[in-house]
């Protein structure tokens, strides 16, 4: 019987670590970005804001894949670029 009861709380203790974990955990925070040239790109900063000469317009991540990319689309996907900024008409724009 002292067997079943300390598995038991082994048990009950794994469980609660399980979730505690499961509730720490964030979800990511990129999302998509695009501006009013119809430039769009990744960002992990979930707060970024851009000035309103930008016209940013704020997707969810997986918004990437319901788009067509090719070059006579209205959007265009621009690479990963380090550092605070945004594109505009093509070229990155520094903060």
């Amino acid at each position: 019987m002292k067997l079943k009861g300390k598995l038991l709380a082994v048990s009950a203790a794994a469980a609660l670590v399980v979730v505690g974990l499961t509730a720490l955990a964030q979800p990511a925070a990129a999302r998509m970005v695009c501006n009013g040239s119809g430039d769009c790109w990744h960002t992990d900063d979930n707060a970024a804001r851009y000035s309103n000469d930008v016209h940013a317009q704020y997707h969810p991540d997986d918004w990437y894949f319901h788009q067509h990319w090719d070059s006579d689309h209205e959007h265009h996907y621009r690479d990963y670029h380090e550092g605070r900024g945004y594109y505009k008409d093509g070229a990155w724009v520094g903060e």
